[in-house]
């Protein structure tokens, strides 16, 4: 079975140093990013570089846990991780959210819905549906 996260097309795993296809890399960013403790992380380190302990002291959860969040974080390019003496800190990447932003982009092309005239329109549509129902069919 094809992981486009692991092998490439036509075969064989990718090594350290391979480019992966763009696919595998949006599927990694949005994967990050799919889960609430991960983007919590990405907004503390906005501010500043941070030590994994200060990343996870005010966190609900244990330094082991903390440290597998930041692991999907790197892997997806979204943190830099770097050994500061005995410390691992943190930073924020974020070019890499370019291709993330760039494909988004792309649906940019249609207008926004404007939800309430949305459902005012529904609320017509519904209304117009029940008067066209002759009563007696109503109460089936």
């Amino acid at each position: 079975m094809f992981n486009p996260a692991v092998d490439r097309p036509g075969g064989g795993a990718y090594r350290p140093g391979m480019r992966a296809p763009s696919h595998a890399r949006l599927d990694a960013i949005f994967a990050a990013l799919a889960d609430p403790t991960r983007r919590a992380i990405l907004a503390m380190l906005l501010e500043d570089d941070m030590a994994v302990t200060d990343v996870a002291a005010p966190l609900p959860m244990s330094l082991a846990a903390v440290s597998k969040h930041l692991g999907v974080l790197a892997a997806a390019g979204l943190i830099s991780q770097e050994r500061r003496g005995r410390v691992k800190w943190c930073r924020l990447e974020p070019d890499s959210l370019r291709a993330a932003s760039v494909w988004m982009q792309a649906f940019g092309q249609f207008e926004p819905v404007e939800l309430d005239a949305f459902e005012r329109f529904l609320a017509a549509e519904l209304a117009e549906g029940a008067a066209a129902v002759p009563p007696e069919a109503q109460g089936a």
